[in-house]
């Protein structure tokens, strides 16, 4: 029974293949057959397979003037004068790089310009004096810095507002002058004022709020020099030392006028009351972007709500009852920014300065991205770092930051350059507050060239004699890429600046591809628009 079954369904499948076949042949000879169009590209292929030969390769039209953006392969290639439409497809040089034959790809984002944005558009006989300032804070200027002759965009936008008493929110590139554009404000305001009868502990009428030591370091030496000049006492109050190390901070004589601390040392000296924030009048969050994040966010509420911050400009004419005007400087400011601000602050008593550049590539330093395995970062670096060597011995040359995503690959990374007798620093979190201290300031006087760091040194830190930039680890988030391409071509740099990226895993070609794209359209990261504030 099984066997004639079978029998039944070879039949079945013989009468079916054979019909086609029938019916071509009853078709008459007046009638066409059916026709079977073969692709030319398989055409040409079969064709170069049967001859045993090639056809050449199709010439590239190389359009000539600068590029914006130059590609291993040169049909990618985008003229600076080129701008793409918002709905105009923009054919990345990354698109193809998740796969593993992307591998030694590269392309560059070039210089459209020379300087940085801050100093563009500038009047020639634009000074310090038309926006407000005393002679006095002005001869302090002239004499603690006597290079800074004519200020930056940003602090055109943000010291006329200041001295109105007005809340500021400041959001510009990195390196475009933001310190010193809430310093001077801050150093009149406390001249104007009286001074209040003595606290039984430290009472500083200026504060100034940031993420690390080394920045809290980096700040206090602008400060201080000014404050000096004027009879004004600032002083530093950095954590990783103990309770005993911030009491000592604290007890110096005279009495701190500004304060520059960071928020754990901050909320330690609070808690156990060293300080007193009663008298506080000026306020400023250095890089509020990091500072109002998850990791530091509770320990700024809690000094937040220990000030007094002013409604309006109203609230701060009163000297013998201390309102604090509150400033917030970034380099970065994610959406929903707002809503934290109108915890502590009326928004509509909030001006908000912003940068034309904001969130944008920078324009003036070349960036390049590399498609590397992960056992090419090594070679790809020590090469790298060997070329720059070459270079700073023959002739004027820069400092090189290397920035890798934890502690540990900075420690591994130094043993390898160890191994082949390059001279560097490292700076990363893990390491004890003794041995960071003054890591990043002997860098800067040129003890080393190199130094390896995690993200720690990537924000607010003055870098005007780095010339390259590495990232060993490409950086986790656009908000980083940001901050560390931003340690190189800031204002007063004498050298031009490079960053050279390596691009190893999946989420790393994401975040390239969002920056290519951006670079070609000419337009701000994505993800990163302004904030919610609104300037009034």
């Amino acid at each position: 029974m099984a066997l004639a079954r079978r029998l039944g369904l070879l039949s079945l499948a013989a009468r079916l293949l054979l019909a086609p076949r029938r019916d071509l042949m009853v078709r008459g000879p007046n009638e066409p057959l059916p026709v079977v169009r073969i692709p030319r590209a398989l055409q040409r292929r079969q064709e170069e397979r049967q001859s045993g030969q090639r056809s050449p390769p199709r010439p590239v039209l190389v359009r000539p003037g600068p590029l914006l953006i130059s590609a291993r392969r040169p049909e990618l290639n985008q003229p600076a004068r080129l701008t793409l439409g918002p709905w105009e497809p923009a054919p990345l040089a990354s698109r193809g790089w998740r796969n593993r034959r992307a591998h030694g790809d590269h392309f560059s984002i070039e210089r459209a310009q020379h300087e940085a944005p801050a100093l563009r558009n500038l009047s020639p006989k634009g000074s310090f004096t038309d926006l407000g300032l005393e002679l006095r804070v002005l001869s302090a200027l002239r004499e603690a810095a006597p290079e800074v002759v004519r200020p930056t965009t940003v602090q055109s936008s943000t010291i006329p507002p200041l001295l109105r008493g007005r809340h500021i929110l400041c959001a510009a590139e990195t390196g475009s002058g933001k310190t010193l554009g809430y310093v001077l404000p801050l150093l009149q305001r406390l001249l104007g004022q009286p001074s209040l009868d003595p606290c039984r502990i430290p009472a500083p009428r200026g504060l100034v709020l940031v993420p690390s030591r080394e920045l809290a370091e980096q700040v206090r030496a602008v400060a201080q020099p000014l404050g000096s000049s004027l009879g004004l006492q600032v002083r530093e109050l950095g954590g990783g030392h103990g309770m005993s190390r911030i009491r000592l901070q604290l007890s110096r004589q005279p009495p701190a006028d500004i304060l520059v601390a960071t928020p754990g040392a901050l909320w330690k000296a609070l808690k156990t009351q060293l300080v007193s924030l009663e008298q506080l009048s000026f306020l400023v969050l250095d890089e509020a972007d990091t500072l109002l994040d998850e990791s530091f966010l509770e320990l700024v509420d809690y000094i937040l709500e220990g000030s007094h911050i002013a409604e309006g400009p109203a609230d701060l004419k009163d000297p013998f009852n201390p309102k604090a005007q509150l400033v917030l400087v970034g380099a970065t400011f994610p959406k929903g920014v707002g809503q934290l601000l109108s915890k502590v602050a009326s928004l509509d008593s909030l001006t908000t300065v912003t940068s034309d550049k904001l969130h944008c590539i920078m324009p003036h330093v070349r960036q390049t991205f590399m498609r590397l395995k992960g056992t090419e970062k090594v070679t790809g670096l020590v090469q790298i770092l060997k070329q720059h060597d070459r270079a700073y011995r023959t002739g004027p040359a820069g400092t090189v930051l290397v920035f890798c995503n934890c502690s540990s690959t900075v420690n591994w990374l130094g043993y390898i350059l160890d191994d082949h007798k390059i001279q560097h620093l490292r700076l990363q979190g893990q390491m004890p507050a003794s041995m960071r201290a003054g890591i990043f300031q002997s860098f800067q006087k040129g003890s080393r060239d190199i130094l390896l760091c995690t993200d720690i040194a990537s924000r607010g830190l003055d870098s005007t004699q780095v010339e390259l930039v590495i990232n060993y680890d490409f950086p986790l988030t656009l908000q980083d890429y940001i901050h560390r391409a931003g340690r190189v071509g800031r204002v007063g740099s004498e050298v031009p600046g490079t960053v050279i990226s390596f691009v190893t895993h999946p989420w790393d070609v994401s975040l390239v591809q969002k920056i290519e794209l951006a670079a070609r359209r000419r337009r701000s990261l994505p993800g990163l628009g302004s904030s919610s504030v609104t300037e009034p």
